[in-house]
């Protein structure tokens, strides 16, 4: 399929002269989730031989992306590239201002395009004595409130999986919340704090393997072959804490279907990229795949989670 046919009606007369499509990313910079929307966002690029935009506006666990796109005009030029986590919260978020549950509410954005899920991994730093997942938890039983535990924010998956785990065996856990991975795996290598929920990405490969990190679980359907000793949270008797997150792409509200679709039909292409897929699948992630129908079924059931 050509490009031509791809581009959405009226996106040529509607661009600003040299202007290009823009990807928002709800994230810092050198991220897995970084990294993955640069390598689409090239791959669009060239399918449209135009430029594709990409800005990092993280913060307030990936939501601060989400309220800019919201203000954005419905014309499929603006994306964002976040966790379906973060449209829950945004839509959570607005069920508490008004009287009505979240579940009532609309999603807050466009679901576009799946991207991939990705398992959660939780190590150990250097500062947890404990070296097994049941020993960490005696640990907390033991000394409430000394353990923390650091996740990318408030409402993340890392953050819901400490909750459940809290709430499940009774611990008083603290949360420390970042606003993204980089800095916050270098407070963990640095031994800031004794848990750390994170991807499954190279850089934690490499300190699994020389002793700086401990494995303890995966967030994961079932065991992961790079990680094939590290239990899943299921098998460790956290059923319900046994979450992976999905990622992709979201249009501002409002965004006509036939736009919806163009842009989806623009990213799959970009998605069967050998490059990309081989990308995805190195940082241990799973490639989605689905129409739009399907990924925003799966955004309504990450927000009701």
């Amino acid at each position: 399929m050509g490009a031509s046919l791809l581009i959405p009606k009226g996106w040529a007369a509607q661009r600003r002269p040299g202007a290009g499509l823009k990807i928002l990313v709800a994230y810092p910079p050198g991220g897995v989730s970084d990294l993955v929307a640069r390598a689409l966002a090239k791959a669009m690029a060239d399918q449209l031989q135009t430029p594709v935009i990409v800005e990092n506006r993280s913060g307030a666990s990936g939501t601060l992306a989400l309220e800019l796109l919201q203000r954005s005009p419905p014309d499929g030029q603006t994306l964002v590239f976040t966790a379906a986590a973060a449209v829950g919260l945004l839509r959570h978020a607005a069920a508490r201002r008004a009287p009505r549950s979240a579940a009532a509410a609309p999603l807050p954005v466009q679901p576009v395009a799946g991207v991939m899920r990705t398992p959660l991994l939780l190590v150990g730093t250097s500062a947890l004595q404990a070296s097994t997942f049941a020993d960490m938890i005696e640990a907390a039983r033991k000394h409430p409130g000394m353990l923390r535990w650091a996740t990318t924010g408030e409402g993340t998956t890392g953050h819901t999986v400490l909750q459940r785990v809290s709430q499940l065996a009774g611990l008083r856990i603290i949360h420390i919340p970042y606003k993204g991975g980089g800095q916050q795996l270098t407070d963990a290598l640095g031994g800031h704090f004794e848990l750390l929920s994170t991807n499954v990405a190279p850089s934690q490969l490499s300190a699994l393997r020389d002793g700086r990190f401990k494995a303890l679980a995966v967030g994961a359907p079932r065991r992961l072959p790079v990680l094939p000793e590290v239990p899943t949270l299921a098998e460790l008797g956290y059923p319900s804490a046994n979450l992976d997150s999905l990622f992709g792409l979201f249009a501002p509200p409002g965004t006509p279907s036939q736009v919806v679709m163009r842009v989806h039909a623009l990213i799959e292409q970009a998605l069967r990229s050998p490059a990309i897929r081989q990308s995805l699948l190195d940082a241990n992630n799973q490639p989605y795949e689905g129409s739009v129908q399907d990924f925003a079924g799966q955004v309504e059931h990450e927000t009701d989670r």
